[in-house]
């Protein structure tokens, strides 16, 4: 990615901006990056005005990503995100069949180690078995997941999933190398299937509901229509494909 690309632009008005961010971007630069390109950049370029960070996805993560452009509404949105009053929804694959229903409550561990509460729910959608072995396995099987992240720390979702032995696919800090490796054998999917579909929250500038989602990329799609779940995920999920 370079800085000429444009981002796609999910919602803008004079105090908000959402986008949806590609996966393999760093949201802004920090002391260890060896990063050239930063996606906070490429959008202060593009929208030609200074902006705030409210909150962020990781690297390999895409989705609604939110951006405030004057410094009370940074505040505004990150006492909303600090209360858990916005309401955050992503899809993932992941390894195994899922119970149908969860609750993942383990407190995480962050900055200066310091450990903190965290919380995420989740509902299975759909589950699909490959006839691939991947040892012990003889066959390998996946899930589809709609998650809700109630609290925001570091790598939560990711984490939170290894935890419970059902890692996100394409996860290479905190998944399954072996099904990573079957992910881009057999469908040439080379990023983390985690991607945030939307955020709900009331918007303090006009004290109204305001719901932004973001389509799934073309390579996640791909790999849901591979695992046969196209009608799922399109009940699920935004979708900016032209019909037919």
């Amino acid at each position: 990615m370079t800085k000429a690309r444009t981002l796609e632009l999910l919602y803008l008005d004079e105090r908000l901006c959402a986008i949806a961010k590609p996966s393999g971007i760093m949201v802004h630069r920090t002391g260890i990056s060896t990063d050239r390109v930063f996606l906070a950049d490429v959008l202060r370029e593009q929208l030609g005005q200074r902006i705030w960070t409210v909150h962020r996805l990781d690297r390999a993560t895409s989705g609604v990503l939110l951006f405030a452009l004057d410094a009370d509404m940074a505040a505004d949105m990150g006492r909303l995100f600090e209360a858990g009053r916005i309401a955050k929804r992503y899809l993932a694959v992941v390894r195994g069949w899922l119970d149908e229903r969860g609750e993942i409550d383990k407190p995480l561990s962050g900055a200066r180690n310091k450990t903190r509460d965290a919380l995420t729910r989740y509902r299975r959608l759909a589950t699909t078995e490959l006839p691939v072995a991947v040892p012990p396995h003889e066959t390998a099987r996946y899930s589809l997941a709609e998650i809700e992240p109630k609290t925001g720390r570091t790598h939560q979702i990711r984490r939170h999933f290894n935890h419970i032995s059902h890692p996100i696919v394409g996860d290479v800090n905190h998944g399954d190398r072996r099904h990573n490796r079957l992910f881009r054998a057999r469908f040439g999917c080379h990023r983390l299937l985690l991607h945030a579909v939307s955020l709900e929250f009331e918007y303090p500038a006009t004290n109204r509901p305001l719901n932004i989602q973001a389509a799934l990329p073309d390579d996640v799609l791909k790999v849901g229509d591979a695992l046969g779940w196209s009608d799922i995920i399109a009940r699920v999920s935004p979708s900016d494909r032209e019909p037919g």
